[in-house]
């Protein structure tokens, strides 16, 4: 099937208008999810050296890292639709205060099924946290930009393992792993009120804004908004019902799957190639993937920008995933390896920012809320997935080669499903000064 004619969106605003959001919104917003990452992530650092103290064997460390994402599952709609209809910088506010209360309650707990308990709670609290801010940024960058304010943000992702990795792993040389998990839970306290004083739903609320600024994006959002299609009756339910909608939810699942699966057993598997070295300095070789992500990230969503091919820059990177954590089961020497997951490290980040450019791109904005929310909350179930495969199929047969083979086979649906369930509706973009000067 052929593409239809490009869909036309605003052009790049003259060098006379500031662009001050890129350095008020994006920062805050970053730092805020780098901390939630950072109390979402710790554990796959802490769980190798807890010792015993809980008696966790590998499909219950799986488990405690994955019942995270069933909790997660439970805000991602509500709080989209608060962020929407009432307030996005309210809504983070308050669930920055939750997850950081209970994230450093987490490392009070005595038993395994208070472990479990206290990661689902996160979970919860946290789930509602990206969909709010992906409505936030709607309302602060038109869909030229999307992807690139996207990656910015979600550039917190591997700039918080590459920062707080290290972190982790030298705290736990001079501390408990409770008391690491008590101090991680504190700086989301101190941020809130950052994020208070910082933040503003839209241009026109914001102080440090100019009136040229805010009156540009303004305009830009509506352009954008009056040339997408109706989504039916304009309901929640008629967009969650589009086709788009439910491949995007499907994608989402088996890449996440795939992603955190990777994710949580990286500094296990770290751990094993410098045979049982200290916690700093798995800490550290753990950073080196993540650094790597997080240059790869942000400049796949600035050609997925330039050139609108959404799609492509999904698919491509998770493909040469697929290609590295086979790779990487199959050679053998730290080096090679090391190599691998570092090249698959960059594959699973880099689809972040184009990919959740694509609902705004496919959806007017009364109702993407909904849809991004039920994408998120359905998708990140993944995340409760690979962890637990990973570590019961490391159990059963006795190697973690079989858990990243099947991770592999989840990323390979998903380019699948990306490839072949996407062929209309992410096609690229042009800009309206390609017909037409602004304000014509």
């Amino acid at each position: 099937m052929t593409d239809a004619r490009p869909q036309l969106i605003p052009p790049s605003p003259s060098p006379a208008v500031p662009a001050k959001r890129w350095a008020y919104v994006i920062p805050v917003a970053a730092i805020m999810y780098m901390l939630a990452y950072l109390d979402r992530n710790n554990v796959s650092v802490i769980l190798p050296y807890m010792h015993g103290d809980l008696e966790l064997s590998n499909a219950d460390k799986g488990l405690a890292g994955g019942i995270f994402f069933v909790g997660y599952v439970f805000l991602q709609i509500p709080a989209a639709i608060l962020a929407q209809r009432w307030s996005a910088r309210k809504t983070v506010l308050i669930l920055m205060v939750a997850w950081g209360l209970a994230a450093s309650l987490s490392g009070l707990v005595q038993t395994k099924s208070q472990f479990y308990a206290a990661r689902f709670v996160l979970g919860f609290f946290e789930g509602g946290v990206w969909p709010a801010v992906l409505i936030l940024l709607a309302s602060w960058f038109p869909l030229r930009e999307r992807a690139r304010a996207n990656a910015l943000w979600m550039a917190c992702l591997p700039l918080s393992s590459v920062l707080m990795a290290p972190l982790s792993g030298w705290m736990l040389d001079h501390a408990s792993w409770r008391w690491v998990l008590v101090l991680q839970g504190m700086p989301p306290l101190v941020w809130a009120l950052v994020w208070w004083f910082a933040v503003a739903d839209r241009p026109a609320q914001a102080r440090w804004i100019s009136r040229a600024e805010a009156d540009h994006v303004e305009r830009s959002i509506a352009a954008d908004e009056a040339a997408k299609p109706p989504a039916g009756s304009g309901s929640y339910l008629d967009a969650v019902k589009q086709k788009s909608v439910l491949v995007l939810i499907g994608v989402y699942f088996f890449w996440i799957t795939g992603f955190y699966g990777f994710n949580l057993w990286l500094p296990s598997v770290i751990k094993e190639l410098t045979h049982d070295g200290s916690s700093t300095e798995v800490g550290l070789l753990t950073a080196i993937p993540f650094t790597i992500a997080l240059a790869v990230m942000i400049a796949n969503a600035a050609w997925s920008d330039r050139t609108g091919r959404r799609r492509q820059a999904v698919a491509v990177p998770l493909v040469v995933g697929i290609a590295a954590l086979l790779l990487g089961q199959a050679v053998d020497g730290a080096l090679p390896r090391m190599l691998l997951l570092c090249v698959t490290a960059a594959a699973v980040y880099a689809p972040y920012g184009p990919f959740w450019a694509i609902p705004g791109q496919l959806l007017r904005f009364e109702v993407v809320a909904v849809a991004m929310g039920l994408i998120n909350a359905l998708g990140n179930l993944g995340g409760f997935a690979g962890p637990y495969l990973v570590g019961w199929l490391t159990d059963a047969t006795g190697s973690s080669v079989t858990g990243f083979a099947v991770l592999s086979g989840f990323l390979a649906v998903a380019v699948a499903l990306v490839t072949l369930g996407l062929r209309t509706g992410t096609r690229p973009v042009r800009r309206l000064s390609e017909e037409a000067p602004e304000g014509a």
